[in-house]
């Protein structure tokens, strides 16, 4: 991506969901847990299943220090990580995990990764299937840059949003599902959940870290595969604090 482009794609953010029918929106937050919770239904749990390779990937570093984890949701990459490490984690919707039995593992928690103190290091800054949500994308990423430890490390798995294979495999699954299940249209959804592409992720992730290495599954390449998992490394410390000093995070109205 060139200098031109990378500027057009930062510019573009923050950015604003497309909004929700009133219908979507009544069973928004009660889908949203039936999904990710333990009692969920077939299809998310085969789904669950096939994502699972995502909390594998980023759970097996063994890299020392502590964890940060954005957007944490329910709490479900927990069981994957070592209990050893100091756990913080980034997470809006408070309801989400509140009560949960594994909370009493977690040190902080934020809503906001901008809450953060300047002066907080962290060994590993991980996320699965958040990046592709986030309004504020390019400023969780410089933000996390800023926070990792010397050596540290910012891992991430992300659907390949944009692919061949991955729209055929959720219009087939967990889109059909939510139809049976609500009697609405999971594009609607989609569109709302999903504004950013897989392609735009890699880019702004390039942009900010001077190494980033890929592995996909089941295949190699955007539209064979389902899930990507990002490794980035080396963070441009100069370009994330530019980046950071000259963007409101509190521009995004919705």
């Amino acid at each position: 991506m060139t200098h031109r482009d990378i500027a057009a794609l930062l510019a573009d953010f923050p950015r604003t969901r497309p909004p929700l029918t009133e219908a979507h929106q009544r069973v928004y937050a009660e889908e949203y847990k039936k999904t990710r919770g333990d009692n969920k239904p077939l299809t998310s749990k085969l789904s669950s299943g096939v994502s699972g390779w995502m909390h594998r990937k980023v759970a097996a570093s063994h890299k020392p220090g502590a964890v940060l984890e954005l957007g944490a949701g329910t709490l479900n990459h927990l069981p994957f990580e070592s209990e050893n490490a100091s756990y913080d984690i980034v997470e809006p919707f408070t309801y989400l995990h509140e009560g949960n039995t594994r909370h009493a593992r977690i040190r902080n928690v934020y809503k906001d990764i901008a809450e953060i103190p300047d002066s907080a290091r962290y060994g590993r800054i991980i996320s699965v299937a958040v990046l592709e949500h986030l309004s504020e994308l390019p400023y969780a990423i410089a933000r996390s840059g800023l926070l990792l430890e010397e050596g540290g490390v910012f891992q991430a798995g992300i659907p390949s949003e944009g692919g061949l294979a991955w729209g055929l495999a959720w219009r087939c699954s967990t889109g059909l599902a939510y139809r049976l299940r609500t009697g609405l249209d999971y594009k609607t959804l989609m569109r709302h959940e999903h504004i950013n592409r897989a392609d735009e992720i890699l880019a702004v992730a390039r942009h900010f870290f001077g190494a980033v290495r890929l592995e996909y599954f089941p295949l190699p390449g955007l539209h064979a595969s389902l899930f990507i998992y990002l490794e980035c490394t080396r963070p441009d410390l100069a370009r994330c604090r530019e980046y950071v000093a000259q963007y409101n995070p509190r521009q995004e109205a919705a």
